[in-house]
Order: C-alpha cells, then sequence, then structure tokens
C-alpha cells in the first residue's frame, strides 16, 4: 500500500544516509533537503561515531559510498567520469573506476549461477572457465572462458540478487518523481513521472541478458562490411537470461591514452571516427549504442593509423520514433548551419515548447547561447556554462522535457565527453555536418521515397480492399441512428481516479476528524480520561492514513 511504500522509502532514506555519514561525505547531506531532517538521528548515534571512515581521499570517499548504495549509483557515478571537464581531477579519476572495476562477487557464486542456467555442470559446456573476473561493473560481471570447439569466449554473469536492489531504489524515485510532480513550481515542466518511468524500462531491461544478446546481434548486423566498429559474435546456444557468452575482444581499453599513444594510434581519426559512429547509429540505423562509457569501448590496433572502435555491453540500446529522428537531425543540420530561427521553430512544431511560444524570441535566446561556441574546438568550450545557459533558456520558454530523448541525450554527453578526452582540438562541428548533410540527402532521394512506398504498398493495398466495407457500415450504422464518434482525452481517466481517490481522502478525513473532536471534547469534559485518549489516537490515526 502507499503508507508501507512511503515507510520503505523512508528506510532507504535512512539507509543512504548512514553510508554518507560512514564515508564522511556531511557535505551532501547538509546540501540536500531531502536529508536535513533525518541526519541528527546519525549523528547522535555512538554507532555512526565508531562506523564513520575518515581516511581517504574525498574522490575514494564518493566511489566507495556509490559502490555501497547499488547499482543505479555505479550507473549514475559511470555517467559522470564521463564528463571530466565538469569534475575535479581526484573525483573523476575515483569514478572512472567504476566503468569496470566495481567490487565483484564471488567466483564460485558466478560458476553456479552459470550452472543452474545451463542445467549441467560448467565443465560439460566450457573447456576453461576462469572463476577470477575479468571484468565487473554494477549489474553484472564478465569471465573468461574457452569453449569446447576451441574458441576464446567471455561469459557474462549477472549479479545475485541485484534485481531486488534495484526495485527498491526505483521505489524511492518514483515516490520522489511524484512530489516534484506535485509540489515543485516546474514539475509540471520537467516531467519527472515520466522520466522515472523511462529510466525504469531502460534499467530493467538490462537484466536481461537474452535481450543484450540480440541488441548485441542488430548492432553487428547493422555494421557488416563497416570498417570503423567491430561488434563482438554471440554464441547463441549458451545464452540465457541470467548468462551469456560472447567472443573475447582483444584490444586497448580508449581511456588508456598512454598505451594508444605509444602504440602510434591515430588519435584524431579515432576521434572523429568515434562521432561518425554514433550519428550512423542513430541516423541512418535508428539503433544506438546508449551505454558509450569509456569501460564499453576498446579499440583494435592492428593499423595503428585506422584504429578500430570495439564495443561491448550492449544492455542499453536506444530508438527514436520517425518524429523525434527528423525533429532531431533537422535541429542539428540546423544548427550546423546557423539558421537560429529554424532551430526556434522546429521546437514550436515538434511541441517541445508552447504552441504560443514567440519563434522570434526563442531564436534570439537560441543564438545568445549557441554562437559563441560556434566552430570552436571542445577544448575553448565551457560545457558546464552551455548547459546551464541552455537550462535558462528551457525554462524561460516553459521547455517541457522529453523523456524518449533523455537516452539520446546522456549518449551525446558521453560522446562529447568521450572526445573531450581524446583530442580536444576535435571540431565536433565539422565532424558531424557531412554526415547530416547526407542523411538529408538520402532522405529526399526518389531512391529512399521509392523503397519507402514499396514498404507501405501491402498495408496500403489492405486499407483499400476494406475501404468499400467500412463504408457500407458507417452508412447503415447512420442510417439506423447507431453511428458513435469514440472520443478520448489524454488523462482522462487519471483525473477521474484522482477526482475519486480525493472525495474518499476527503471523506476519511472528515471521519477522523470528528472523531479526534469527540475524543478531545470527552477529555475536556469527563474525569475518565481513557476513551477520550483512545478516540484521540484514533481519530488522529485515521486522519494520517487518509493523507496516504
Amino acid at each position: 500500500t502507499p503508507f508501507f511504500m512511503r515507510l520503505r522509502v523512508i528506510g532507504r532514506l535512512l539507509q543512504i544516509q548512514r553510508v554518507l555519514v560512514r564515508h564522511g561525505l556531511d557535505e551532501i547531506i547538509l546540501a540536500t533537503h531531502l536529508f536535513r531532517p533525518l541526519r541528527f538521528a546519525f549523528y547522535l548515534s555512538p554507532a555512526t561515531w565508531f562506523e564513520r571512515r575518515k581516511g581517504g581521499t574525498r574522490g575514494e570517499r564518493i566511489r566507495l559510498a556509490l559502490e555501497e548504495l547499488g547499482p543505479i549509483f555505479v550507473k549514475f557515478g559511470q555517467a559522470l567520469s564521463t564528463r571530466r571537464d565538469l569534475l575535479p581531477p581526484d573525483i573523476a579519476d575515483e569514478l572512472a573506476k567504476l566503468q569496470d572495476r566495481v567490487p565483484p562477487f564471488p567466483g564460485h557464486e558466478a560458476r553456479a549461477i552459470v550452472e543452474r542456467a545451463y542445467g549441467r555442470p560448467v565443465t560439460e559446456v566450457f573447456e576453461q572457465f576462469d572463476e577470477a573476473p575479468l571484468a565487473a561493473a554494477s549489474i553484472a560481471q564478465v569471465h573468461v572462458a574457452k569453449l569446447r570447439t576451441g574458441e576464446d569466449v567471455v561469459v557474462k554473469v549477472i549479479r545475485p540478487g541485484v534485481r531486488e536492489r534495484i526495485e527498491r531504489d526505483l521505489e524511492v524515485m518514483h515516490v520522489f518523481a511524484r512530489l516534484a510532480r506535485d509540489y515543485a513550481r516546474e514539475g509540471h515542466r520537467l516531467r519527472p513521472v515520466e522520466v522515472v518511468k523511462e529510466y525504469e524500462k531502460t534499467i530493467l531491461d538490462e537484466l536481461d541478458l537474452m535481450r543484450e544478446a540480440a541488441n548485441a546481434a542488430q548492432l553487428k548486423r547493422n555494421f557488416a562490411g563497416n570498417e570503423l566498429l567491430h561488434v563482438p559474435t554471440v554464441y547463441w546456444d549458451y545464452c540465457r537470461p541470467e548468462a551469456m557468452v560472447m567472443e573475447r575482444i582483444r584490444g586497448v581499453i580508449i581511456s588508456d591514452l598512454e598505451e594508444l599513444r605509444r602504440r602510434g594510434a591515430n588519435i584524431q581519426r579515432l576521434a572523429e571516427n568515434g562521432v561518425t559512429i554514433f550519428f550512423t547509429q542513430v541516423l541512418r540505423h535508428n539503433f544506438f549504442h546508449a551505454d558509450m562509457h569509456p569501460g564499453n569501448i576498446f579499440v583494435q590496433l592492428d593499423d595503428p593509423e585506422y584504429p578500430k572502435y570495439c564495443a561491448v555491453d550492449f544492455g542499453i540500446m536506444g530508438t527514436l520514433t520517425a518524429r523525434d529522428q527528423h525533429y532531431l537531425a533537422e535541429n542539428f543540420l540546423a544548427f550546423f548551419e546557423r539558421d537560429w530561427r529554424r532551430v526556434a521553430q522546429l521546437h514550436v512544431d515538434s511541441g517541445w515548447v508552447p504552441a504560443d511560444t514567440r519563434v522570434d524570441e526563442l531564436e534570439t535566446a537560441v543564438r545568445t547561447v549557441c554562437e559563441p561556441i560556434f566552430n570552436k574546438p571542445l577544448s575553448e568550450i565551457s560545457f558546464g556554462q552551455v548547459l546551464m545557459r541552455l537550462f535558462e533558456v528551457a525554462r524561460r520558454f516553459q521547455m517541457t522535457v522529453q523523456p524518449q530523448l533523455i537516452l539520446l541525450q546522456k549518449t551525446l554527453l558521453q560522446i562529447e565527453g568521450l572526445g573531450r578526452q581524446l583530442y580536444p582540438d576535435l571540431d565536433l562541428w565539422k565532424t558531424a555536418q557531412p554526415i547530416l548533410r547526407e542523411w538529408a540527402s538520402d532522405r529526399l532521394s526518389g531512391r529512399n521515397l521509392a523503397s519507402q512506398l514499396r514498404r507501405q504498398l501491402p498495408d496500403l493495398s489492405e486499407a483499400l480492399r476494406m475501404l468499400p466495407q467500412v463504408l457500407q457500415q458507417a452508412v447503415q450504422q447512420a442510417a439506423d441512428g447507431n453511428l458513435r464518434l469514440k472520443v478520448e482525452q489524454p488523462g482522462i481517466e487519471e483525473l477521474r481516479a484522482e477526482l475519486r481517490a480525493s472525495t474518499r481522502r476527503r471523506d476519511t478525513t472528515l471521519v477522523g476528524a470528528v472523531t479526534l473532536l469527540g475524543g478531545l471534547v470527552w477529555l475536556a469534559v469527563s474525569f475518565n480520561p481513557w476513551p477520550g485518549i483512545v478516540l484521540s489516537v484514533a481519530g488522529a490515526i485515521v486522519i494520517a492514513l487518509a493523507r496516504r
């Protein structure tokens, strides 16, 4: 019930605060309104005094706290770790360890999970299985193995108990999203409930390794014959929801710049190819890798002048609707051409800002933010300042958050952060512009239009075949007076449910108030206080339950 859900949420908040205090991160508690009313519960507890860890650097204490708090917090740290331009170096260095060096769970547990998944001993499946993990992340860890047919592979195994931990934190996120929606001044614009729902789908999908294997297979088909990206082969006979087997990748992790330079890799080409791969996935394939932190990217250097990307971990993949893809690509293209009027008009047409927004005012605001950074290399752009100014524009023009685009925006931030680490002089605009122009040209080409018509022809033919029957039925219903048009208003059922719940809360509160008042009156006029105490307590409980 909502009442007990809130109790669980409070319990989780207390647990989070205890972890923060234990790792000496008191400044986070003092800066977070949610924790302020509860902080004295731990400051006054002797157990906390002895548990507090005063050693370690600031970055190390933050990393250890995130690891202890669980997968969602680790993923937050991973995302931050790609933006070294926004973090102090000591914190960035420690958060980078969350990419593939999270404390592993015991190898014998991994072996047991694999054996349960296959229903037979590991020795019957693999010629060799290394219980010491090769890498460990927030949701799964990877073990080296060799198939009995001789192929070198890796076995990815889901962490035990990870779903329960994720669902518990999602519950907390849902509660605060609803509070933000109902009480925050800009809750309607930020759409926190929809954002959390979108994130919930994404992270729960990541727990199914069969889905990840299918994602890898699709991405490999998309880049078949392309020399920019290598995707490991999936061994389907050995894939299960909790364990999967893929080709073992050998290469240099992309964050190891010292090794890449030592081996003569063309860093500029590598950075530019990363931008090309991203836009190719988004615009041409509409299927993009959405977890592009450095721990998931390796570089093959068979030819150092033409380094090749190798991607791993395909649990989070993104797609866009045709409408969103169109508006995004058009926005990018207009941006690269400095057509600020077009950018503003696209935001209105897409519904991302209110329909009554003055296009000329939005155009001026966009120009003010974007013009100073145009044609500058990444090393000369203060991305933090740009973000703050874009947030101000969004707030001024009541720009609503688009939950379906958050995954893409996060990936774009990761790609830009990766490019900044690799080659700070990368010209992001110059690299991306030819891809966007090619997309626009292909989209309007006769061949593309003919291809779309050919795909839609069977549906069109079926619709035309059924049209006479549908018209006949409509005419007959109209003649009989039975023609009805169904009109649905989005959100009407939610509104009705809220009205019913509000009525119940009002009635219950009234009963509780009457009971409480009766108890207080009894206490005032009677020498026997106990009935009054009982009535007062019962009334208070009823009122509290009514406010659930």
